[in-house]
């Protein structure tokens, strides 16, 4: 390691350390007595580096003889994924603590899944991505099984494990036959032999089982069948970290793969992640609307969602991928604030989540109830709000790549996903009078929800600015 390799990589080093010091300082002190402590450091410690990495670094750098980036394009992602789980930590605070689910070791584990996130986003070798992908993922494993003595809990990480072990597997499958074809596990390599003209088949059998290994971790069907159950049976915190920044980070490194190692054959995997595209965004609209549950709900607004983000990337443009980073911005945004709501969804101090416990909300709690509004339609795509231009960015994407047929797909998907949204603004305000749940939120959670329902209202001005950071981004990644 030269010195300036150290300086490439100094934010996940900082990150490692901090997350490996606070480990062994809790251990040999207050172990879950500073639980509540360890969670605030390490959103602050989230929030410092996405600052440190935002305005802090500039230009492009690589490390390690090119297997770590350091780019527009990265940062943008690192960013994203540091913010989302930062706040994901912060409004599950008091969810935790009521329930006495609170350990140490959580924000530990989400900061370790972070810094696999991290390298993955930067990955510039098979290797790297692969090392990168299962520090991730091992560590979303545990999270998944948080609540020891809950039997879901317990099934949800299993399921993820061992979905999760299959997927890393055909990914690995995929490496050893690029690598064995291309002569190299370097991106650049492999394009530079991609773009020699003749294109073994080999090489291109080994494409389709990365694209098929991290399809799983998009949750893109046909690989998505851990994710209902995974949503369902984990601590609803832990689900709503599994809904912002690992998506934010696979999806990133679909697109590094795709275009850093493969950009020289676009319309070979463009055709494959179109269909991956179609299939999730009509599965996951037509599954959800038969949910009862508002997180298995979540887990199929999920998978269309990711299937909108992926006509972005099937595009094969900058504009495509400019239109993809757009829309995972919006989209953790969206999913913040929902999460919170749900957060404080109870009934007599118990969890609920079911959505019929939602009828007449309104009655109770009436600014709730209009924030909730704002962010169902925000994800159901309805304007003005800024759901809507996401989805719009995505679809204009694929018109200008002479995709017309896969924007009218969208569309179409776009409409059938509205109903389950406009469901449960249905229930919040014409259902049918009850109990209900509590009208209580705790003040971060009421905060959380605030917010992100005023980004979806205010954001339709001039997106906050991301359109020129995306649009920098993506012209750094297809060049």
């Amino acid at each position: 390691m030269n010195p300036n390799d150290f300086s490439t990589v100094l934010p996940e080093i900082t990150l490692a350390l901090f997350a490996m010091g606070t480990l062994l300082a809790v251990v040999y002190t207050g172990k879950d007595a500073l639980a509540g402590t360890v969670n605030w450091a390490m959103a602050g410690m989230f929030i410092l580096l996405a600052f440190w990495i935002g305005v802090g670094t500039s230009g492009e750098r690589t490390a390690f003889d090119g297997m770590f980036n350091d780019d527009p394009f990265a940062r943008y992602a690192k960013v994203t994924i540091l913010l989302s789980a930062a706040a994901v930590l912060i409004i599950s605070h008091d969810f935790m603590v009521k329930r006495g689910m609170l350990r140490f070791e959580y924000p530990i584990l989400v900061a370790l899944a972070v810094l696999g996130m991290m390298f993955m986003v930067s990955a510039g070798d098979l290797i790297a991505l692969y090392m990168g992908l299962e520090l991730q993922s091992l560590a979303l494993y545990v999270v998944a099984s948080f609540r020891r003595d809950s039997v879901k809990s317990s099934e949800a990480g299993l399921k993820y494990f061992v979905l999760g072990s299959l997927s890393s597997g055909i990914l690995l499958y995929g490496a050893s036959l690029t690598y064995g074809y291309a002569g190299t596990t370097d991106f650049a390599g492999i394009l530079s032999t991609l773009s020699s003209g003749d294109i073994p088949l080999g090489l291109l059998f080994g494409l389709v089982f990365l694209i098929t290994g991290l399809a799983f971790k998009v949750s893109a069907v046909p690989f998505h069948m851990w994710t209902p159950d995974v949503y369902e049976g984990s601590p609803t915190p832990v689900t709503a970290f599994f809904a912002t920044a690992p998506k934010v980070a696979a999806m990133a490194l679909l697109a590094r793969l795709m275009y850093d190692a493969f950009g020289a054959i676009p319309g070979q995997w463009g055709q494959v992640i179109a269909l991956l595209a179609v299939l999730s965004m009509f599965v996951g609209a037509i599954a959800a609307i038969g949910q009862r549950d508002i997180k298995r709900l979540m887990a199929y607004s999920s998978i269309s969602h990711m299937g909108f983000a992926l006509i972005g990337l099937a595009s094969g443009t900058a504009f495509g991928v400019q239109a993809m980073l757009i829309y995972m911005a919006i989209y953790v945004t969206m999913n913040i604030g929902t999460f919170a709501f749900i957060l404080s969804m109870e009934k007599d101090g118990h969890a609920v989540t079911s959505i019929d416990s939602l009828n007449m909300l309104s009655k109770k709690a009436p600014l709730q109830a209009l924030a909730m509004l704002v962010l169902l339609f925000s994800l159901a795509g309805v304007p003005p709000m800024l759901g809507f231009f996401g989805k719009f960015y995505v679809l204009q994407a694929a018109v200008n790549a002479d995709m017309t047929w896969l924007a009218i797909a969208g569309a179409i998907a776009s409409v059938i996903g509205a109903f389950y949204y406009l469901r449960i603004v249905f229930y919040i305000y014409f259902g049918a009078e009850g109990d209900g749940v509590d009208a209580r939120m705790g003040t971060v959670q009421w905060a959380a929800l605030m917010g992100s329902a005023l980004i979806m209202v205010f954001g339709v001005i001039n997106l906050f600015g991301i359109e020129g950071v995306a649009q920098l981004a993506a012209q750094t990644l297809v060049n």
